[in-house]
C-alpha cells in the first residue's frame, strides 16, 4: 500500500485555481543553505507521478523537476543561506526561504499548502500540512524542484572541495562528512551554528 493511501484525505476550503504548495529541502545537512520552492500546478495539465522527492530516484526526481517546470502555471525557488541559518536559526532561515519562494511566483497565490505543522508567515492565507508532501500534489511538486535544486548546490560545491564528498551525502552529518569534518575543518559555507560544525571550530 503506498504512503499517499495510509494518510487521511486532505481537506482544503479553497477551491479556485491559484493554490501554490510550499515544501523545503535542508533542514539538517551542516553545510549549504536550506532551498524552499513554491509550486502552483495548472489543473488543466496534471503530472502523473508526483510524490515526496525522498521517495524517488534522482533520474525520476530530475524527470519530474524538467515536467514541472513545462506544465506548472508558476514557480519559484529561493533559499536561505548558512549564514542567514547561523543568524536566525534553521526554523526562522526556513520559513525566510518558503517567504522567498511564494513571493517570487510569476502568478500571486490565493491560497498555501505548506508541508509541515506551521504555515511560514506569509500574508497569504492558508494551511500547514503535516506529510504533505505525500498528501497532495502541489506540495510535491515543491519538494521535488526543492530537493533538485539542493542537490545540484551540493554537486557544485562537491567540484570546488572534491574531499568532502558533497555529491554522496549532500551535506546531511554522515560517517563520512563528519570525518571529513575532523579532517580538513570546516569551510565558509558550514552551518557554524549547527553542533558538529560548532565543536570543530572550537578546537582552533
Amino acid at each position: 500500500m503506498s504512503r499517499v493511501r495510509d494518510l487521511p484525505p486532505l481537506e482544503i476550503g479553497y477551491r479556485g485555481t491559484r493554490l501554490a504548495g510550499v515544501d523545503e529541502v535542508g533542514r539538517g545537512p551542516l553545510v549549504g543553505s536550506v532551498v524552499a520552492a513554491a509550486v502552483i500546478l495548472d489543473p488543466a495539465r496534471p503530472i502523473a507521478g508526483l510524490s515526496d522527492s525522498k521517495q524517488l530516484s534522482a533520474r525520476r526526481r530530475e524527470a519530474l523537476d524538467a515536467e514541472i517546470r513545462r506544465r506548472a502555471l508558476a514557480f519559484a525557488v529561493a533559499e536561505a543561506s548558512a549564514a542567514e541559518i547561523d543568524e536566525l536559526n534553521i526554523y526562522h532561515a526556513t520559513h525566510l526561504a518558503m517567504r522567498r519562494a511564494i513571493d517570487a511566483l510569476s502568478v500571486a497565490p490565493e491560497y498555501l499548502l505548506v508541508d509541515g505543522n506551521r504555515l511560514p508567515g506569509h500574508h497569504v492565507p492558508g494551511q500547514a500540512v503535516v506529510k504533505g508532501d505525500a498528501r497532495h500534489p502541489a506540495i510535491a511538486a515543491a519538494s521535488i524542484l526543492a530537493k533538485v535544486a539542493r542537490d545540484a548546490d551540493m554537486v557544485a560545491l562537491d567540484a570546488r572541495y572534491p574531499d568532502y564528498g558533497f555529491a554522496r551525502h549532500k551535506g546531511y552529518p554522515t560517517r563520512e562528512h563528519l570525518a571529513a569534518l575532523e579532517r580538513l575543518g570546516a569551510l565558509p559555507e558550514h552551518r557554524r551554528s549547527f553542533g558538529p560544525v560548532r565543536r570543530q571550530l572550537a578546537l582552533f
